[in-house]
Protein backbone atom coordinates (compact mmCIF):
# COMPACT_ATOMS: atom_id res chain seq x y z
CA UNK A 1 0.00 0.00 0.00
CA UNK A 2 1.30 3.48 -0.94
CA UNK A 3 1.06 6.27 1.78
CA UNK A 4 1.66 10.07 0.96
CA UNK A 5 4.62 11.39 2.45
CA UNK A 6 4.15 13.93 5.83
CA UNK A 7 7.20 15.64 5.06
CA UNK A 8 6.74 19.52 4.43
CA UNK A 9 7.35 20.22 1.09
CA UNK A 10 9.91 22.73 0.10
CA UNK A 11 7.66 25.07 -1.47
CA UNK A 12 6.18 24.85 2.10
CA UNK A 13 9.48 25.33 3.87
CA UNK A 14 9.97 28.46 1.86
CA UNK A 15 6.78 30.35 2.55
CA UNK A 16 6.79 29.34 6.22
CA UNK A 17 10.56 31.16 6.54
CA UNK A 18 9.42 34.22 3.91
CA UNK A 19 6.83 34.51 6.69
CA UNK A 20 8.90 34.51 9.60
CA UNK A 21 11.16 37.05 7.96
CA UNK A 22 10.23 40.88 8.67
CA UNK A 23 8.91 42.63 5.79
CA UNK A 24 10.67 46.14 5.14
CA UNK A 25 8.56 48.67 5.92
CA UNK A 26 8.23 51.03 2.68
CA UNK A 27 5.97 54.62 2.12
CA UNK A 28 3.37 54.35 0.29
CA UNK A 29 1.80 57.64 -2.30
CA UNK A 30 -0.38 59.55 -0.07
CA UNK A 31 -4.13 59.17 -1.80
CA UNK A 32 -4.84 61.61 -5.02
CA UNK A 33 -5.85 64.30 -4.70
CA UNK A 34 -3.73 65.26 -1.77
CA UNK A 35 -3.47 68.53 -0.13
CA UNK A 36 -1.96 70.74 2.68
CA UNK A 37 -3.89 73.46 4.48
CA UNK A 38 -3.20 75.51 7.01
CA UNK A 39 -6.32 76.52 8.60
CA UNK A 40 -6.49 79.29 11.52
CA UNK A 41 -6.58 77.64 15.39
CA UNK A 42 -9.02 80.10 15.97
CA UNK A 43 -11.93 78.72 14.13
CA UNK A 44 -15.07 77.41 15.93
CA UNK A 45 -15.95 73.68 15.28
CA UNK A 46 -18.84 75.36 13.09
CA UNK A 47 -16.25 75.71 10.44
CA UNK A 48 -16.23 74.42 7.10
CA UNK A 49 -15.05 74.10 3.47
CA UNK A 50 -17.38 75.98 1.48
CA UNK A 51 -17.54 76.29 -2.39
CA UNK A 52 -18.76 79.59 -3.44
CA UNK A 53 -18.74 81.63 -6.53
CA UNK A 54 -15.53 83.46 -7.77
CA UNK A 55 -16.28 87.51 -6.77
CA UNK A 56 -14.90 88.37 -10.39
CA UNK A 57 -15.23 85.44 -12.54
CA UNK A 58 -18.57 83.36 -10.90
CA UNK A 59 -16.61 79.87 -11.28
CA UNK A 60 -16.98 78.11 -8.25
CA UNK A 61 -13.60 77.78 -5.64
CA UNK A 62 -13.05 76.49 -2.79
CA UNK A 63 -13.03 78.15 0.67
CA UNK A 64 -12.69 77.72 4.56
CA UNK A 65 -15.63 79.62 6.15
CA UNK A 66 -16.21 80.23 10.12
CA UNK A 67 -19.07 81.97 11.28
CA UNK A 68 -17.62 83.76 13.80
CA UNK A 69 -14.34 84.89 11.76
CA UNK A 70 -15.59 85.11 8.30
CA UNK A 71 -13.90 83.65 4.71
CA UNK A 72 -10.66 82.96 4.44
CA UNK A 73 -9.15 82.22 0.85
CA UNK A 74 -6.14 79.95 0.14
CA UNK A 75 -3.16 81.24 -1.01
CA UNK A 76 -0.82 78.72 -2.43
CA UNK A 77 2.90 78.43 -0.95
CA UNK A 78 4.91 76.22 -3.48
CA UNK A 79 8.46 75.53 -4.28
CA UNK A 80 10.33 76.99 -7.42
CA UNK A 81 10.51 74.22 -9.89
CA UNK A 82 14.57 74.05 -10.02
CA UNK A 83 14.31 73.19 -6.09
CA UNK A 84 11.88 70.35 -5.94
CA UNK A 85 10.53 69.45 -3.05
CA UNK A 86 8.25 66.67 -1.22
CA UNK A 87 6.28 66.20 1.94
CA UNK A 88 6.34 63.66 4.26
CA UNK A 89 3.24 62.34 6.19
CA UNK A 90 3.38 60.35 9.65
CA UNK A 91 0.97 59.43 12.49
CA UNK A 92 0.86 61.02 15.69
CA UNK A 93 2.87 60.33 17.88
CA UNK A 94 1.83 58.55 21.34
CA UNK A 95 3.46 59.77 24.82
CA UNK A 96 4.63 56.11 26.50
CA UNK A 97 6.84 55.62 29.35
CA UNK A 98 10.20 53.72 28.69
CA UNK A 99 12.22 51.60 31.20
CA UNK A 100 13.38 54.21 32.88
CA UNK A 101 10.05 55.74 33.72
CA UNK A 102 10.60 58.97 31.24
CA UNK A 103 8.12 60.15 28.59
CA UNK A 104 9.27 59.77 25.25
CA UNK A 105 6.79 59.78 21.93
CA UNK A 106 6.93 56.35 20.26
CA UNK A 107 4.86 55.92 17.03
CA UNK A 108 2.47 53.90 16.63
CA UNK A 109 2.07 51.61 14.01
CA UNK A 110 5.12 53.34 11.88
CA UNK A 111 2.50 53.93 9.02
CA UNK A 112 3.35 57.36 6.85
CA UNK A 113 2.83 58.52 3.38
CA UNK A 114 4.33 61.22 0.94
CA UNK A 115 3.58 63.58 -1.07
CA UNK A 116 5.48 64.55 -4.57
CA UNK A 117 4.19 68.40 -4.26
CA UNK A 118 5.16 70.40 -1.80
CA UNK A 119 2.52 72.63 -1.70
CA UNK A 120 0.77 74.16 0.89
CA UNK A 121 -2.69 76.22 0.90
CA UNK A 122 -2.84 79.16 3.54
CA UNK A 123 -5.71 80.32 4.84
CA UNK A 124 -5.93 84.11 4.18
CA UNK A 125 -8.87 86.27 4.96
CA UNK A 126 -10.90 87.89 2.59
CA UNK A 127 -13.69 90.70 2.92
CA UNK A 128 -16.91 89.43 2.14
CA UNK A 129 -18.04 92.62 0.62
CA UNK A 130 -16.53 91.26 -2.79
CA UNK A 131 -18.55 88.76 -2.58
CA UNK A 132 -21.63 90.69 -1.99
CA UNK A 133 -21.15 92.94 -5.15
CA UNK A 134 -22.30 90.82 -7.18
CA UNK A 135 -25.43 90.09 -5.97
CA UNK A 136 -26.43 93.86 -5.07
CA UNK A 137 -24.87 95.11 -8.36
CA UNK A 138 -26.07 92.60 -11.19
CA UNK A 139 -25.06 93.73 -14.22
CA UNK A 140 -27.76 92.78 -16.19
CA UNK A 141 -30.41 94.43 -14.50
CA UNK A 142 -30.10 98.26 -14.87
CA UNK A 143 -33.33 98.56 -12.86
CA UNK A 144 -32.92 97.03 -10.05
CA UNK A 145 -29.99 99.34 -8.64
CA UNK A 146 -31.93 102.56 -8.02
CA UNK A 147 -34.39 101.04 -6.08
CA UNK A 148 -33.78 100.10 -2.38
CA UNK A 149 -34.80 96.75 -1.35
CA UNK A 150 -34.40 94.08 1.79
CA UNK A 151 -31.43 92.05 1.91
CA UNK A 152 -33.34 88.79 1.91
CA UNK A 153 -35.56 90.11 -1.10
CA UNK A 154 -32.06 90.70 -3.64
CA UNK A 155 -30.96 87.35 -2.27
CA UNK A 156 -34.08 85.76 -2.93
CA UNK A 157 -34.01 87.40 -6.25
CA UNK A 158 -30.85 85.53 -7.75
CA UNK A 159 -32.51 82.29 -9.52
CA UNK A 160 -29.64 79.38 -9.54
CA UNK A 161 -28.11 80.64 -6.27
CA UNK A 162 -24.92 77.93 -4.93
CA UNK A 163 -26.27 76.05 -1.74
CA UNK A 164 -23.39 76.67 -0.10
CA UNK A 165 -23.62 80.34 -1.25
CA UNK A 166 -26.78 80.24 0.54
CA UNK A 167 -26.00 78.40 3.36
CA UNK A 168 -23.14 81.30 4.60
CA UNK A 169 -25.73 83.91 3.44
CA UNK A 170 -28.66 82.66 6.10
CA UNK A 171 -26.24 81.96 8.86
CA UNK A 172 -27.61 83.26 12.21
CA UNK A 173 -24.11 83.29 13.59
CA UNK A 174 -22.70 85.08 10.43
CA UNK A 175 -25.47 87.49 9.45
CA UNK A 176 -24.86 90.35 11.48
CA UNK A 177 -21.26 90.44 10.49
CA UNK A 178 -22.69 90.23 6.72
CA UNK A 179 -25.63 93.36 7.28
CA UNK A 180 -22.77 95.52 8.35
CA UNK A 181 -20.22 94.59 5.35
CA UNK A 182 -23.49 95.44 3.19
CA UNK A 183 -24.19 98.46 4.88
CA UNK A 184 -20.47 99.80 4.24
CA UNK A 185 -21.35 99.76 0.56
CA UNK A 186 -24.60 100.64 0.02
CA UNK A 187 -27.23 103.36 0.64
CA UNK A 188 -29.93 102.68 3.34
CA UNK A 189 -33.39 103.79 4.39
CA UNK A 190 -35.68 102.54 7.46
CA UNK A 191 -39.00 101.36 6.31
CA UNK A 192 -40.47 100.41 9.85
CA UNK A 193 -38.65 97.52 11.55
CA UNK A 194 -36.61 96.76 8.41
CA UNK A 195 -33.66 98.47 6.80
CA UNK A 196 -33.61 98.47 3.04
CA UNK A 197 -30.47 99.01 1.12
CA UNK A 198 -29.49 100.05 -2.40
CA UNK A 199 -25.64 99.53 -3.79
CA UNK A 200 -23.51 102.75 -4.26
CA UNK A 201 -20.71 103.12 -6.49
CA UNK A 202 -19.25 105.87 -4.78
CA UNK A 203 -19.47 103.84 -0.88
CA UNK A 204 -17.68 100.90 -2.56
CA UNK A 205 -14.67 102.96 -3.63
CA UNK A 206 -14.46 104.63 -0.73
CA UNK A 207 -14.30 101.41 0.96
CA UNK A 208 -11.38 100.23 -1.95
CA UNK A 209 -9.35 103.22 -1.17
CA UNK A 210 -9.42 102.82 2.09
CA UNK A 211 -8.22 99.23 1.68
CA UNK A 212 -5.43 100.29 -0.62
CA UNK A 213 -4.08 103.37 2.02
CA UNK A 214 -4.01 100.61 4.73
CA UNK A 215 -1.99 98.58 2.59
CA UNK A 216 0.02 101.34 1.64
CA UNK A 217 0.65 101.80 5.24
CA UNK A 218 1.39 98.47 6.14
CA UNK A 219 3.98 98.67 2.79
CA UNK A 220 3.64 96.79 -0.46
CA UNK A 221 5.88 94.02 -1.17
CA UNK A 222 9.57 94.93 -2.74
CA UNK A 223 8.62 93.08 -6.19
CA UNK A 224 5.18 95.51 -6.40
CA UNK A 225 7.76 98.40 -5.33
CA UNK A 226 10.40 97.72 -7.57
CA UNK A 227 8.50 97.07 -10.63
CA UNK A 228 5.28 99.49 -10.47
CA UNK A 229 6.37 102.41 -8.17
CA UNK A 230 10.30 103.09 -8.57
CA UNK A 231 10.69 101.88 -12.67
CA UNK A 232 7.22 103.70 -13.53
CA UNK A 233 9.15 107.26 -12.37
CA UNK A 234 12.05 107.23 -13.12
CA UNK A 235 12.87 110.05 -15.28
CA UNK A 236 15.18 109.24 -18.78
CA UNK A 237 18.94 110.49 -19.30
CA UNK A 238 19.37 112.47 -22.02
CA UNK A 239 22.62 113.93 -23.73
CA UNK A 240 22.97 117.80 -23.84
CA UNK A 241 25.50 119.39 -25.52
CA UNK A 242 27.01 122.45 -24.06
CA UNK A 243 29.30 125.25 -24.75
CA UNK A 244 32.31 125.95 -23.35
CA UNK A 245 31.60 129.42 -20.83
CA UNK A 246 35.21 130.50 -20.78
CA UNK A 247 35.60 130.10 -24.12
CA UNK A 248 39.22 129.46 -22.91
CA UNK A 249 41.46 127.64 -25.76
CA UNK A 250 44.34 124.91 -24.54
CA UNK A 251 47.60 126.62 -24.11
CA UNK A 252 50.54 126.43 -26.53
CA UNK A 253 53.50 124.69 -24.51
CA UNK A 254 55.86 122.38 -24.97
CA UNK A 255 53.33 119.17 -23.91
CA UNK A 256 50.96 119.52 -26.59
CA UNK A 257 51.96 117.69 -28.79
CA UNK A 258 51.68 114.82 -26.20
CA UNK A 259 48.18 116.10 -24.97
CA UNK A 260 46.67 115.68 -28.56
CA UNK A 261 46.97 111.98 -28.92
CA UNK A 262 45.20 111.80 -25.57
CA UNK A 263 42.31 113.96 -26.26
CA UNK A 264 42.04 111.55 -29.06
CA UNK A 265 42.32 107.99 -26.83
CA UNK A 266 39.72 109.41 -24.75
CA UNK A 267 37.21 110.96 -27.52
CA UNK A 268 37.52 107.55 -29.08
CA UNK A 269 36.92 105.69 -25.55
CA UNK A 270 33.37 107.12 -25.40
CA UNK A 271 31.58 106.55 -28.52
CA UNK A 272 29.07 109.43 -29.75
CA UNK A 273 30.40 111.31 -26.92
CA UNK A 274 32.31 114.76 -27.50
CA UNK A 275 33.95 116.88 -24.85
CA UNK A 276 31.39 119.80 -24.81
CA UNK A 277 28.54 117.08 -24.13
CA UNK A 278 27.25 115.88 -20.74
CA UNK A 279 24.76 113.45 -19.64
CA UNK A 280 22.11 114.54 -17.18
CA UNK A 281 18.94 113.37 -16.32
CA UNK A 282 15.91 115.39 -17.93
CA UNK A 283 13.20 116.81 -16.26
CA UNK A 284 15.48 118.50 -13.38
CA UNK A 285 15.85 122.15 -14.72
CA UNK A 286 20.11 122.06 -13.78
CA UNK A 287 22.58 123.20 -15.88
CA UNK A 288 26.14 123.17 -14.97
CA UNK A 289 29.52 123.45 -16.86
CA UNK A 290 31.26 121.11 -19.53
CA UNK A 291 33.02 118.05 -17.96
CA UNK A 292 35.61 116.09 -19.65
CA UNK A 293 34.75 112.99 -21.92
CA UNK A 294 36.51 111.11 -19.82
CA UNK A 295 34.54 111.39 -16.86
CA UNK A 296 32.39 107.62 -15.91
CA UNK A 297 28.20 108.32 -17.27
CA UNK A 298 25.94 108.81 -14.14
CA UNK A 299 24.07 106.35 -13.61
CA UNK A 300 19.85 106.88 -14.00
CA UNK A 301 18.79 108.54 -10.25
CA UNK A 302 15.30 107.29 -8.60
CA UNK A 303 11.98 108.91 -8.76
CA UNK A 304 12.64 112.70 -7.97
CA UNK A 305 9.02 113.17 -7.86
CA UNK A 306 7.26 114.74 -4.55
CA UNK A 307 6.14 111.79 -1.64
CA UNK A 308 2.75 112.93 -2.73
CA UNK A 309 2.68 111.57 -6.20
CA UNK A 310 4.69 108.21 -5.15
CA UNK A 311 2.12 107.89 -2.34
CA UNK A 312 -0.99 108.36 -4.95
CA UNK A 313 0.84 105.63 -7.23
CA UNK A 314 1.30 102.94 -4.56
CA UNK A 315 -2.42 104.07 -3.59
CA UNK A 316 -3.44 103.33 -7.38
CA UNK A 317 -0.95 99.96 -7.39
CA UNK A 318 -3.33 98.78 -4.65
CA UNK A 319 -6.52 99.31 -6.31
CA UNK A 320 -5.70 97.54 -10.22
CA UNK A 321 -4.80 94.78 -7.82
CA UNK A 322 -7.94 94.64 -5.80
CA UNK A 323 -9.96 95.64 -9.24
CA UNK A 324 -7.94 92.51 -11.40
CA UNK A 325 -8.74 90.40 -8.54
CA UNK A 326 -11.97 90.46 -6.49
CA UNK A 327 -13.85 92.70 -9.05
CA UNK A 328 -16.13 91.67 -12.31
CA UNK A 329 -14.89 93.64 -15.03
CA UNK A 330 -18.08 95.10 -15.93
CA UNK A 331 -17.78 97.67 -13.00
CA UNK A 332 -14.22 98.13 -12.90
CA UNK A 333 -14.84 100.43 -15.68
CA UNK A 334 -17.21 102.20 -14.05
CA UNK A 335 -14.90 102.59 -11.46
CA UNK A 336 -12.54 103.89 -13.65
CA UNK A 337 -15.11 106.76 -14.89
CA UNK A 338 -15.73 107.74 -11.64
CA UNK A 339 -11.76 108.09 -10.50
CA UNK A 340 -11.35 109.82 -13.96
CA UNK A 341 -14.81 112.84 -12.63
CA UNK A 342 -14.64 115.17 -10.55
CA UNK A 343 -16.67 112.86 -8.39
CA UNK A 344 -13.84 110.92 -7.09
CA UNK A 345 -12.94 110.49 -3.34
CA UNK A 346 -9.34 110.85 -4.11
CA UNK A 347 -7.33 113.03 -6.51
CA UNK A 348 -5.49 111.31 -9.00
CA UNK A 349 -4.83 114.57 -11.46
CA UNK A 350 -0.70 115.26 -9.64
CA UNK A 351 0.14 111.41 -10.69
CA UNK A 352 -1.72 111.65 -13.90
CA UNK A 353 0.34 115.09 -14.62
CA UNK A 354 3.47 113.08 -13.60
CA UNK A 355 2.91 110.25 -15.72
CA UNK A 356 2.28 112.54 -18.56
CA UNK A 357 5.39 114.56 -17.90
CA UNK A 358 7.81 111.53 -17.72
CA UNK A 359 6.44 110.07 -20.64
CA UNK A 360 7.51 113.20 -22.81
CA UNK A 361 10.59 112.74 -21.38
CA UNK A 362 10.90 109.77 -21.88
CA UNK A 363 9.83 110.17 -25.67
CA UNK A 364 12.39 113.34 -26.26
CA UNK A 365 14.94 111.06 -25.00
CA UNK A 366 14.63 108.12 -27.30
CA UNK A 367 14.61 110.74 -30.19
CA UNK A 368 17.46 112.69 -29.29
CA UNK A 369 19.33 109.38 -28.42
CA UNK A 370 18.58 107.97 -32.36
CA UNK A 371 19.18 111.40 -34.22
CA UNK A 372 22.45 112.42 -32.05
CA UNK A 373 23.79 108.83 -31.29
CA UNK A 374 24.03 107.15 -34.67
CA UNK A 375 26.43 103.89 -32.63
CA UNK A 376 23.38 103.27 -30.65
CA UNK A 377 21.36 101.01 -32.97
CA UNK A 378 19.01 99.73 -31.05
CA UNK A 379 15.88 101.43 -30.08
CA UNK A 380 12.94 100.25 -27.57
CA UNK A 381 11.37 97.71 -30.12
CA UNK A 382 14.93 95.93 -29.93
CA UNK A 383 15.60 95.73 -26.35
CA UNK A 384 11.55 94.35 -25.73
CA UNK A 385 12.72 92.11 -28.57
CA UNK A 386 15.44 90.87 -26.55
CA UNK A 387 13.84 90.73 -23.20
CA UNK A 388 11.47 88.44 -25.01
CA UNK A 389 14.17 85.96 -25.88
CA UNK A 390 15.93 86.17 -22.54
CA UNK A 391 12.26 85.35 -21.48
CA UNK A 392 11.76 82.76 -23.32
CA UNK A 393 15.38 81.18 -23.28
CA UNK A 394 14.74 81.12 -19.47
CA UNK A 395 11.89 79.03 -19.67
CA UNK A 396 13.64 76.61 -21.66
CA UNK A 397 16.03 76.18 -19.05
CA UNK A 398 13.22 75.48 -16.55
CA UNK A 399 11.59 73.07 -18.41
CA UNK A 400 15.53 71.60 -19.01
CA UNK A 401 15.62 71.60 -15.32
CA UNK A 402 12.68 69.99 -14.71
CA UNK A 403 12.91 66.80 -17.25
CA UNK A 404 16.59 66.72 -15.46
CA UNK A 405 15.23 66.54 -12.15
CA UNK A 406 12.41 63.52 -12.66
CA UNK A 407 15.74 61.25 -14.12
CA UNK A 408 17.63 58.79 -12.45
CA UNK A 409 21.22 59.25 -11.42
CA UNK A 410 22.06 56.09 -13.96
CA UNK A 411 20.35 58.32 -17.15
CA UNK A 412 22.12 60.82 -16.76
CA UNK A 413 25.23 59.43 -16.32
CA UNK A 414 24.75 57.52 -19.29
CA UNK A 415 23.37 61.09 -21.19
CA UNK A 416 27.18 61.97 -20.47
CA UNK A 417 28.73 59.17 -22.52
CA UNK A 418 30.65 60.26 -25.76
CA UNK A 419 29.10 58.41 -28.13
CA UNK A 420 30.57 60.05 -31.05
CA UNK A 421 31.89 56.82 -33.73
CA UNK A 422 29.61 54.46 -31.84
CA UNK A 423 26.66 52.74 -33.73
CA UNK A 424 23.46 53.45 -32.87
CA UNK A 425 20.63 50.82 -31.89
CA UNK A 426 18.74 50.81 -35.24
CA UNK A 427 21.73 49.84 -36.99
CA UNK A 428 21.56 46.27 -35.16
CA UNK A 429 17.95 45.81 -36.20
CA UNK A 430 17.85 47.29 -39.70
CA UNK A 431 16.76 44.93 -42.55
CA UNK A 432 19.48 42.19 -43.82
CA UNK A 433 21.04 43.16 -46.83
CA UNK A 434 19.68 41.44 -50.33
CA UNK A 435 21.89 38.10 -51.28
CA UNK A 436 23.81 37.83 -54.42
CA UNK A 437 22.37 35.49 -56.40
CA UNK A 438 25.14 32.76 -57.60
Amino acid sequence: MRTRSTAPSSKTKKTESSQNQPTPKTLTPAERPSKTFILPTSASDDSRFVSLPDPRTGALSRYFFCPEKGVYEFTVVAPSPQQARSILFTSKPNNAPNSKGDTAPVTSGGKGSVAKVAELLVATPIDFVFFMVPLLCPSESTHAKKLFQPLDDIIDSQDELPKHFHYVLYNDTFREALNARVEAICDTVEAGDEKMFRFSETKFLKELISKAERMVAQGLPASLEERFIRQALVTPMMAVKRENPTGATPSNNEGEGESQPEKQESQSATPGATSSDSIVPSGTGETSESTPATEPTPTPDESTAPDNVTRLLRISTALAFMKESYIPPSLCARLDEILASSESPLDFKPLQERLEHIAKLRAEALASRSLGDFSRKRGTEDEDAAEARAEKRRKEEDEKKKKSATLSRGVKDLQKVNTSGMKKMSDFFGKPAAKKKS
